[in-house]
């Protein structure tokens, strides 16, 4: 009998820390496995994800004494949480645990995009010089907008003042009398498409989120503005984002998630050959030590609840 199904990788340290004392079946290669998930899941009383499982239909049936859902990180859209609710699965994220990773991405993201010096690499080694089309943009006294205000995009705006950067945020969710809001301009999000050099997103994929950044919101947009995409893939129309890139409507985008994950070959074809776009794998929240955190998080607190704490 497995008391915990660990589908996806961990900190194994943390597993060895904090879950010794129970029967755990660690295998990050689940997650491409549906049936051997679905078999392992059989009997267990927790399972570990990261953002690739879909916890949902077949496979939350096929466990039927499962009590805890831990999740590696923080968006719950790949887990069905009113279906585990109705059945008193609790669901736990890795909240705050990997904040740090998301801000410094969007940030590092946006400083390599203005500066457009990524792709020179190749060209210098080969004795090129492309100086004259390497001369990029300054990151201080750009006007950064955060569509959604939570812990991630309030940690990103104290850092992108501190390089600098002017910030304004939308979220209707936080009351304007929030502390949260000093030194941060509170605006409407017509203002902030229109105002913005830099966009940043942090909001979660909901049915009123899903394409909120459509051929339409990308009209309204500044030409030449940045887009960084590192809170979830589906909140961006990803054929119009495309289609803006390819006309130079934007200066760059840098897309960590994706509608459709892991992107497909055919999916991908259509990024290719755009100028300033970089896309990455699902990992603005995973560094060496945001999964140290993530990871010593969930296992403490999959011991606690399994323990009834």
């Amino acid at each position: 009998m497995t008391d915990i199904v660990i589908a996806e990788f961990m900190d194994e340290s943390a597993i060895r820390e904090h879950l010794g004392d129970f029967s755990v079946q660690y295998d990050p290669k689940l997650v491409d496995e549906p049936q051997r998930l679905i078999t392992a899941l059989s009997d267990c009383r927790a399972l570990i994800v990261r953002n690739r499982t879909q916890v949902r239909g077949a496979l939350l049936e096929a466990a039927p004494r499962l009590q805890v859902i831990g999740r590696l990180g923080v968006g719950l859209d790949n887990i069905d949480v009113p279906a585990c609710t109705a059945r008193g699965i609790r669901v736990f994220p890795a909240t705050g645990a990997n904040d740090l990773a998301v801000a410094e991405y969007v940030l590092s993201a946006a400083l390599i995009l203005l500066r457009r010096a990524w792709f020179s690499s190749g060209e210098v080694a080969a004795g090129v010089w492309p100086r004259m089309k390497l001369i990029g943009q300054e990151l201080s006294g750009k006007q950064m907008g955060l569509i959604g205000f939570g812990a991630i995009a309030r940690l990103t705006a104290t850092k992108a003042l501190a390089l600098g950067l002017r910030v304004s945020a939308y979220d209707p969710f936080v009351p304007s009398a929030d502390a949260a809001w000093r030194g941060i301009e509170r605006v409407e999000l017509p203002t902030l498409l229109a105002s913005s050099d830099l966009i940043s997103l942090h909001i979660p994929l909901t049915p009123k989120t899903r394409h909120l950044i459509d051929s339409s919101a990308i009209a309204q947009m500044k030409e030449g503005a940045i887009v960084v995409n590192a809170a979830r893939g589906g909140v961006i129309d990803e054929d119009a984002l495309v289609a803006a890139l390819r006309a130079r409507r934007l200066g760059g985008a840098a897309i960590d998630v994706f509608e459709n994950e892991p992107l497909s070959a055919s999916a991908g074809a259509a990024w290719k050959d755009l100028p300033n776009v970089i896309l990455t794998p699902h990992i603005a929240g995973v560094t060496v030590e945001s999964n140290i955190r993530v990871s010593d998080v969930i296992a403490r607190t999959v011991r606690a609840a399994l323990a009834g704490e």
